[in-house]
């Protein structure tokens, strides 16, 4: 049995229970390099094989993967293993070769910087849609920055973009974005030596120009916060006719 697990976006203790007891239990570990906190592999007995990732192949993970199958194996990856990782082509090889897997969640680097933030996605009367994505740059995009960014009351959670923000900028320019429209970026989301910079389109490129690992981007009016709507699952006059309903039943 493999088991993929989300190490979650730094804060090693973010990491879920179930995912803490895969680890507890691993015979083997194969995690992914820098990106997942080494504190993590403090769960693991001192007996497990531990080995990083971050140097090998497609070919050297499927050989490392099918030397180990029959002991206890977990594959830790950052964040959460749906996004932005290369689960789906190890799980094609998993069933290519019979070999049984399993899926733990973890939380992914844009609840973990909302949460550092303190905001919310979805906010009433200005946006209902988050979009998770990245501004094409060398990996090629199916979806154009033109066509994600014209969702303009949608939240933006750009990932493996900081190098990319000024098209970001201009693009959203393109679109009629005012200068004014939010844009923040929290490099290292959750880790111990987190950094967050607060700006809009027109000044957040010279905020970040200096960083060079990992950061994510949020954009849009949701950052702002404020409701344009009152959100009707605590408005008076829903709760007026929640108790009016339950009466006539």
């Amino acid at each position: 049995m493999i088991k993929f697990v989300g190490a979650g976006p730094g804060d090693p203790e973010l990491i879920t229970v179930k995912g803490m007891k895969a680890l507890q239990e691993a015979e083997v570990v194969l995690y992914t390099g820098s990106l997942v906190p080494k504190e993590l592999l403090t769960w693991c007995s001192s007996e497990c094989i531990v080995e990083n990732s971050a140097d090998m192949s497609y070919e050297d993970i499927f050989g490392f993967i099918k030397k180990y199958a029959y002991k206890k194996f977990v594959r830790l990856h950052t964040g959460d293993s749906s996004l932005f990782s290369t689960t789906a082509a190890q799980v094609e090889f998993l069933r290519e070769n019979n070999i049984d897997f399993e899926v733990i969640p973890g939380v992914t680097a844009a609840f973990g910087a909302a949460a550092s933030v303190g905001v919310e996605y979805t906010i009433p009367g200005v946006s209902q849609t988050l979009i998770i994505s990245r501004v094409e740059g060398r990996t090629p995009n199916p979806e154009k920055l033109e066509q994600l960014l014209s969702n303009k009351n949608s939240s933006f959670a750009f990932y493996l973009s900081i190098k990319l923000i000024e098209k970001l900028k201009n693009t959203a320019y393109k679109l009629g974005y005012l200068k004014s429209t939010p844009c923040w970026v929290i490099e290292r989301a959750t880790w111990a030596d987190e950094k967050i910079y607060k700006g809009n389109i027109s000044d957040i490129q010279e905020k970040v120009s200096h960083i060079k690992g990992v950061a994510l981007i949020m954009f849009g009016e949701f950052l702002n916060q404020e409701a344009k709507v009152e959100s009707h699952l605590y408005a008076k006059e829903y709760k007026k006719e929640g108790v009016n309903s339950s009466k006539s039943l």
